[in-house]
């Protein structure tokens, strides 16, 4: 199933309005879409490195835009819509404890995932939920995102080719290691605010949103 749909993710570099994908999928990704965008923003890349700068700058828009919905999605809809999809896309789990450290660091939190692989929808709905300020969400996502993307999409330019042939033969392995990466993301949070036990332990061990008002 994952390789079906990376392929036929990948299948969209090569249409005549691939820019338009690149587009849809960095949006999608923001809040509920598994695969994220950078396979197609590689190839694109690859295709055309006059407009990689322009690719990676489509891709960040689309996704800051994408975390407004994710950010809609967890502040009108949280109860209807976020609790069913946070626990389709397998991060239901960690929703309380993300949602106490937004709530303790705020834009710190987005734009230390910037160099971390924590799962951005995760972020995007759970601002939403405790009614994060919007503009402190904006500006950290414009800056999250788009160093990330930008970065990527000149890094396959430079390399792509040997990038692609990798994950196009351990696409599984790439998978397992990314979730492993994400664990690893998601406890590099706890080491915010400071670096020593007293920070790290302040919301990991949170696992109920009753425990999160606790802490009001």
């Amino acid at each position: 199933m994952l390789q079906k749909l990376y392929d036929w993710m990948v299948d969209k570099a090569a249409h005549p309005h691939a820019e338009r994908w690149l587009f849809f999928f960095s949006f999608v990704e923001s809040s509920f879409f598994p695969i994220p965008p950078h396979p197609l923003l590689g190839l694109m890349c690859l295709a055309r490195p006059d407009r990689a700068i322009r690719y990676g700058i489509v891709c960040t828009l689309a996704s800051v835009l994408g975390g407004l919905f994710g950010y809609a999605i967890g502040y009108f809809a949280y109860q209807t819509i976020g609790i069913a999809l946070l626990k389709a896309i397998g991060l239901w789990e960690h929703f309380p404890a993300a949602a106490c450290y937004l709530r303790d660091y705020g834009a710190e939190i987005i734009l230390i995932k910037g160099a971390t692989p924590i799962p951005f929808k995760l972020l995007t709905l759970t601002a939403g939920f405790i009614h994060m300020p919007l503009f402190d969400f904006l500006w950290s996502s414009i800056l999250s995102r788009g160093f990330q993307f930008i970065l990527v999409g000149v890094l396959f330019w430079k390399f792509g080719a040997p990038i692609k042939a990798f994950i196009d033969r351990y696409l599984a392995w790439v998978s397992a290691g990314f979730l492993v990466l994400v664990a690893s993301g998601i406890l590099a949070i706890s080491l915010i605010g400071g670096g020593g036990e007293k920070a790290g332990d302040k919301c990991s061990g949170v696992t109920t949103m009753e425990q999160v008002f606790e802490r009001s």
